[in-house]
């Protein structure tokens, strides 16, 4: 079938757009390809893309109505997997306009192109810091997110609404997923698997935050990709036990859900380090630094209605996953 995947050329977008290609799909990627990280990566895993058959490129901003319009006319897609989105939590501190273009009103643009366009479902990128305040631990997707701690949070919190808005509206099945701290092969420089690798390797020393007392749902991008490429299979319905008397925020009578996809087993910051350092024969120069705005202390995936609707969940181990991302690392950047 023919999916667009918004974000082709960012990690998460680029790794779904591939493993939908290798099963036989028609993939239209979608990507403005901006500088808030390194524009050679981007370009370096669209390279990968664009010599496979049944792909095809679309250069454009989600913000522009005009070109997204033109996106969903000409190319019909049946389904779409939307995964591009200003990202980050800090850059939020210093550029918060850039949320409200491609967040807010990029995704209203991809709504409005589904709804239009007859698309059967829509999956969304949603993000694990929307549990924001909430302190309650596993994360679980029926607990409230009313209280985000960052903009970025609040805008992915928007998405939610916006698609169920939707989803009432016309009857447009959405699904959203909120990721929870994705790494591997093909990363973003600007998350800390990668920043951490890069400064172990050239004996930079790195920024702890909260000194070391922060734990992460680290979770592979392999996994993300096939949990994507699930869910777009599995079509949102209506709940019909929902009750507005006590309701569910991730379902609705409205063919709506929401999922977590994380590993369901956080790894404390400091041991994350120290895998970094085991697989790279180096030690950690470490800046003990306390809590940035924004941050979270601690992230854990319940991933049970995830598994319970797709039959899938997260397995890859983070000494495995360590091992590949730098694997891949050394060989992309020519690093002995």
């Amino acid at each position: 079938m023919s999916i667009l995947v918004t974000g082709a050329a960012g990690f998460i977008g680029a790794a779904t757009a591939q493993a939908l290609l290798d099963r036989g799909d028609e993939v239209v990627g979608l990507d403005n390809i901006n500088d808030y990280y390194d524009v050679r990566l981007k370009e370096a895993r669209l390279a990968r893309l664009t010599g496979r058959d049944g792909f095809t490129f679309v250069r454009a901003d989600l913000a522009d109505r005009q070109a997204m319009e033109a996106v969903f006319s000409d190319h019909r897609p049946r389904r779409v997997a939307h995964l591009a989105a200003q990202a980050g939590v800090r850059y939020g501190l210093t550029h918060p306009h850039a949320y409200a273009q491609s967040n807010l009103v990029g995704f209203l643009n991809v709504l409005e192109g589904c709804r239009h366009g007859g698309v059967e479902h829509l999956v969304f990128a949603s993000s694990s810091s929307v549990y924001g305040a909430n302190t309650s631990l596993p994360y679980r997707v029926e607990d409230n997110v009313d209280h985000p701690l960052s903009l970025y949070a609040a805008s992915k919190k928007a998405n939610e609404l916006m698609a169920h808005s939707y989803a009432h509206l016309y009857r447009l099945p959405v699904t959203g997923l909120r990721f929870f701290t994705v790494y591997g092969p093909w990363g973003r420089p600007d998350m800390a698997p990668f920043a951490f690798t890069r400064k172990i390797i050239s004996g930079e020393p790195i920024d702890v935050y909260n000194f070391g007392r922060h734990a992460r749902d680290f979770t592979y991008i392999d996994d993300v990709a096939e949990g994507v490429v699930r869910t777009l299979d599995t079509i949102a319905s209506p709940d019909p036990d929902w009750s507005g008397a006590q309701p569910d925020p991730a379902t609705s009578l409205a063919p709506y859900r929401i999922y977590n996809i994380g590993n369901s087993d956080p790894v404390e910051l400091m041991d994350f380090i120290r895998c970094i350092e085991a697989v790279t024969g180096r030690k950690a120069l470490m800046n003990m630094l306390p809590m940035q705005p924004g941050d979270v202390p601690r992230t854990f995936a319940d991933v049970e209605a995830l598994a319970a609707a797709t039959g899938f969940r997260p397995r890859t181990p983070i000494d495995a996953g360590i091992r590949r991302f730098v694997a891949w690392y050394k060989d992309f950047y020519n690093v002995a």
